[in-house]
């Protein structure tokens, strides 16, 4: 383990206002927004990698990357809140060293590997980050190891980290220089996209 800190990547919503799963959507590049995602967390300095997906996880396994491993939220159409306990609860498993877990979201194509680089230097076992972006919060964030069981515990819904993160101390990382920051939902802010 490189930084001692793990990739979650949570790619398994249906993408309503997209018209399709974001995991799907490639880029002007190419790449499968997930594989880009993938790779960006791993490149930014997390080992090992965890791709969440949900929704037509048949044709979105195929676009993830060997070096990740699937894990599949049954309970996705629940929110984000299913895909990052499930996320936890494999890196719980599958990365007994870790001391940190970053969260990145499929649908910030423009957050890259220079986004997780410096995400991943404030990891600490009882310790909480999150990217911001002119001032703005966004993802990823950093959840340390001590936390894991009680954002499991806490994820519901569509909010993920959203309400366990509410009054706590949480480390802001301006990386506004480096990526927009923002989710992309709709096919129209996207051009030259297309589903695979």
């Amino acid at each position: 383990m490189r930084s001692g800190v793990v990739g979650v990547v949570l790619a398994a919503g249906s993408g309503s206002r997209m018209g399709m799963p974001k995991a799907r959507v490639t880029g002007t590049d190419g790449r499968s927004w997930v594989a880009a995602a993938a790779g960006a967390v791993r490149d930014g300095g997390c080992e090992p990698v965890v791709v969440v997906i949900g929704a037509e996880a048949e044709l979105v396994r195929p676009l993830v990357p060997g070096f990740a491993t699937v894990v599949v939220a049954p309970d996705w159409a629940e929110g984000m809140g299913a895909s990052l306990r499930a996320g936890l609860r494999a890196v719980t498993a599958a990365a007994p060293g870790a001391i940190a877990a970053l969260i990145h979201l499929v649908d910030v194509p423009d957050v890259g590997s220079a986004v997780i680089e410096r995400m991943v230097t404030y990891a600490a076992p009882d310790g909480l980050a999150r990217a911001t972006y002119a001032g703005r919060a966004g993802h990823p964030v950093l959840i340390g190891r001590t936390h894991w069981d009680a954002v499991t515990d806490a994820a519901v819904g569509d909010q993920g980290a959203r309400s366990y993160l509410a009054g706590r101390q949480v480390t802001a990382v301006e990386c506004g220089d480096l990526a927009s920051g923002i989710d992309v939902d709709h096919p129209t802010l996207t051009p030259g996209q297309r589903p695979r």
